[in-house]
């Protein structure tokens, strides 16, 4: 069996993981509360408190958090179908501005549950180094990364939401480790922006520097290696616009044995996603299992699949005619509502791979059927309403198909409900990651490696290779990564974020209204009529959203935590 970096996902209220030598896999379980002695009596008890640390990585999961934390839905590539059910903050949020405020970040608020998991890091590297001298330097080493990788990217969690944020570590608290038993562990101040993507990047280096090239009888799948510190490096690099880091640490990560594209788009979001050679870091569920599943097959099939699965069937996240205008069709020319008919018997059947494989559109063979996603349809259209939800009937003309399994015909939370990988890292984000650092860095000296990595991800879903004059400025250029990425990373977590850190959010949320299409029967064929989805509202995204506000409790008790700009 090809040793995959996977690990199992178990919802879990204390901090805790086992390594289960038997499935060669690295487990999420609930452990006892042990004293330390029992804890750091052997490296195998040991690896289930120090692999706790992992755990991090759940917290950002989008198919197991599909209900309230899918970020795209925050973008303008997909839409909530709810106002008010599901527990879906989205369109309260874009509508009516009404998740975040002064007292804290709302729905992204992560501050408390993020500065807990790097207490407990912080605890277990301090532990480690007291207690894991007997288990030899080297093996005290490879855990001190992957506890250091871990952490790193809870510290990114909240850079990204905050901005600068405080730098507490092992090390950092006057009592030893930063855990606010005394007055000057509370009080500390935060540090810059900067000053914190630089410490979340030194840690991740570090994990690339000590963490094992592969997998191996003694470091089981799920366990990190180099190429997920490299893979993460270019990610965060790009919000510290550490341009040449991103680069080089993208570079690094593509040049693993094995590490490449798989040749097939939608095998990346199948549900045999692990044995990919892309997927470099996932999180893996069971069939069967009652605490290994999540519920996006429920929570995005269209209305029609109610019938076949005996209900459970609510399209709450659904494309945007934002994100489906983006494909082009299949010989490369752009796709346009004012002259679709020319040569194409449909809006539809067409275009590019990556659109077949992520959206679910008007007569799309699925499960046995086709897609009715008009007016009178199975599968229906409801135009979105400040009210309710559109009960699994599509009001953008669209439904999702990424990551659903097609054959999964008892998704209906009392039986199978879903188990298609969570991914946290992927080859065609890296190779994407990639291409932007380096047009950032020198359009020109750097042109042919750009497209080396764009022609990369279009010719694995056999659309034209882009030149050099399609890449002529960096605006060009920067324009064609962007509806790449949105192309190609839709679904899973990015765009949001990505608006945010390009300085985008505010132009391209703030102000704008989300489309669709709605579709109706007509003399044997159908009527294609472009439409707004937000119920005739514009969405609001003012710049101090760019850096939500630090919590009022954090900044009541510690004095020297300032709240950023506008709050």
């Amino acid at each position: 069996m090809t040793i995959k970096n996977i690990f199992k996902f178990a919802a879990l209220t204390i901090a805790g993981m086992a390594v289960t030598s038997c499935e060669d896999t690295l487990d999420v379980n609930r452990t006892d509360v042990l004293s330390d002695a029992a804890i750091w009596s052997t490296l195998d008890a040991a690896d289930g408190y120090i692999t706790a640390s992992y755990k991090i990585f759940t917290d950002d999961t989008q198919l197991k958090g599909c209900r309230n934390r899918f970020w795209d839905s925050f973008s303008d590539l997909t839409k909530s179908s709810s106002w008010d059910q599901y527990g879906h903050p989205y369109n309260s949020f874009l509508l009516q501005g009404l998740t975040s405020g002064e007292n804290g970040a709302g729905v992204f608020e992560c501050w408390n549950s993020q500065y807990s998991r790097i207490r407990t890091a912080n605890v277990c590297l301090r532990d480690l180094r007291n207690f894991g001298a007997k288990f030899g330097e080297e093996a005290v080493r490879l855990r001190e990364a992957e506890i250091r990788m871990c952490r790193a990217y809870s510290f990114f969690m909240l850079a990204r939401v905050y901005g600068g944020v405080i730098l507490r570590t092992e090390t950092s608290g006057a009592n030893g480790v930063s855990d606010g038993a005394i007055e000057s562990d509370i009080a500390m101040a935060r540090a810059s922006e900067a000053e914190t993507y630089k410490f979340i990047l030194d840690e991740l280096q570090f994990a690339a520097d000590n963490l094992p090239d592969a997998n191996s009888s003694t470091w089981l799948r799920g366990r990190a290696t180099k190429k997920v510190a490299y893979g993460l490096m270019s990610r965060i690099a790009l919000f510290a616009k550490n341009w040449q880091l991103a680069a080089t640490a993208a570079e690094k990560c593509g040049s693993f044995t094995g590490v490449q594209l798989d040749s097939d788009f939608a095998h990346v979001f199948s549900a045999d996603a692990i044995n990919s050679p892309e997927v470099l870091f996932a999180i893996e569920y069971l069939k069967g299992n009652a605490n290994l599943y999540h519920l996006w097959d429920s929570s995005v099939s269209p209305a029609g699949d109610a019938v076949i699965n005996n209900g459970g069937a609510y399209a709450e996240h659904q494309p945007t005619a934002e994100l489906a205008d983006l494909y082009e069709w299949s010989d490369g020319t752009q796709f346009s509502w004012s002259n679709w008919s020319n040569g194409h018997a449909d809006p539809f059947t067409d275009r590019e791979p990556r659109f077949q494989a992520t959206i679910l559109y008007n007569g799309a063979d699925w499960r046995g059927r086709k897609i009715e996603a008009y007016e009178g349809g199975a599968d229906g259209f409801k135009e979105f309403a400040k009210s309710g939800s559109t009960g699994g009937k599509t009001c953008t003309g669209y439904f999702f198909r990424k990551f659903l399994q097609e054959d999964n015909m008892k998704f209906v939370e009392s039986e199978d409900k879903s188990w298609t990988p969570d991914l946290v890292l992927r080859y065609g984000e890296v190779l994407l990651n990639q291409a932007e650092a380096y047009a950032q860095l020198d359009l020109v000296a750097n042109g042919e490696k750009i497209l080396n990595c764009i022609n990369a991800i279009r010719g694995r879903v056999g659309l034209p290779q882009k030149t050099i004059s399609d890449i002529s400025t960096l605006e060009s250029c920067m324009k064609l990564i962007r509806d790449e990425r949105a192309k190609e990373l839709v679904g899973e977590g990015f765009r949001f974020w990505d608006l945010r850190r390009w300085g985008l959010a505010e132009s391209v949320i703030g102000g704008k209204m989300a489309h669709g299409v709605k579709i109706k029967p007509s003399d044997g064929g159908f009527t294609y009529e472009e439409i707004d989805c937000d119920a005739g509202s514009t969405r609001i995204y003012p710049k101090r959203y760019n850096y939500f506000s630090i919590p009022l409790s954090e900044r009541s008790n510690n004095k020297l935590c300032t709240n950023n700009e506008g709050w």
